[in-house]
């Protein structure tokens, strides 16, 4: 089953602006997936529809099989999102307001506790669960906004920018997290501006510009249209010159960096066996850029004509 079926989805505002022209975007059930796109490209107008806090202008949207304009209350009952702004009744304590969010979908107080209390110990907020909202960090409070989605024990999770704002330790419990949900079944739909983030957790993606959908496809297909990739490598011992690898495009960039173009076909072993034999030893390595992002620009600029 498609946990989201959305086709030919419209929406215009005024009159004039058109948010989305035609949207045609399908969801798996059991999914983790990525809906990406610069500011304005009608991300959070398509979230907003799903969620009925936005009436689309044409086109239809299925919740887990559901119409949304034929049972709008069942379809919602699919979904748990959490938004990117906080909003949040800061003056209640968390369990408090996870209780009442139950009650809400029928769910009796003695269940919502057990389950609050589940959600909260696995985000490490439990022990604030009595303590005012208003006195929670930001970082926990964006943890008690995941908690709060998943009450009900939706079948979707929507996450607008779930880890703005918060430190990378912090970013990390999330990731961890949101993989054990989506393990336990729950599809994942995010939405970041971090594509690292998206890279490393989800497993399908859309880009959407200006409304329309720009790619719509697997996480590493849209990365295997790279051709190349540069890594920086970071020396134990300075390096005076860069070193000569046959086939491969070598900078140094100060005493102890290496900027290393390797491309698709070209296997890492032969960088390190020439830096080995070059008695050049390795501190550490990474992407000079995230592979996402490179597409993603790539891709959102020749929308836009660039």
């Amino acid at each position: 089953m498609q946990a989201i079926e959305i086709k030919g989805l419209k929406k215009t505002y005024g009159g004039k602006y058109e948010a989305l022209k035609g949207v045609d975007l399908s969801v798996a059930s059991g999914d983790f997936f990525a809906l990406l796109g610069p500011n304005g490209a009608g991300k959070s107008t398509l979230i907003g529809i799903l969620s009925s806090l936005v009436i689309k202008s044409a086109g239809s949207c299925r919740i887990m099989g559901v119409d949304i304009d034929k049972d709008v209350a069942r379809a919602k009952s699919y979904l748990g999102l959490v938004p990117q702004e906080f909003n949040l009744n800061i003056f209640e304590p968390p369990m408090q307001i996870l209780v009442n969010q139950a009650g809400y979908y029928g769910i009796s107080p003695a269940i919502a506790k057990k389950r609050a209390e589940r959600y909260l110990s696995d985000l490490q907020i439990l022990d604030k669960a009595e303590t005012p909202t208003r006195m929670l960090s930001g970082g926990m409070k964006r943890r008690l906004m995941i908690a709060r989605a998943l009450i009900h024990e939706p079948a979707i999770l929507i996450l607008d920018e779930p880890t703005a704002g918060v430190d990378i330790e912090l970013r990390k419990l999330i990731w961890n997290f949101l993989i054990e949900r989506n393990k336990a079944g729950t599809t994942i739909i995010l939405t970041t501006h971090y594509l690292e983030e998206a890279e490393y957790l989800c497993r399908n993606i859309a880009i959407i510009d200006q409304g329309t959908i720009i790619a719509h496809t697997q996480m590493r297909k849209l990365l295997s249209r790279l051709d190349q990739q540069t890594y920086v490598v970071e020396t134990v011992k300075p390096v005076k010159k860069a070193p000569v690898i046959k086939g491969f495009a070598t900078v140094l960039k100060d005493e102890h960096t290496l900027e290393i173009t390797v491309k698709n076909h070209q296997p890492m072993n032969s960088v390190f066996t020439a830096l080995t034999a070059r008695k050049i030893a390795i501190r550490n390595i990474r992407e000079k850029t995230n592979r996402l992002e490179q597409l993603f620009l790539e891709l959102t600029a020749k929308d836009n004509g660039q």
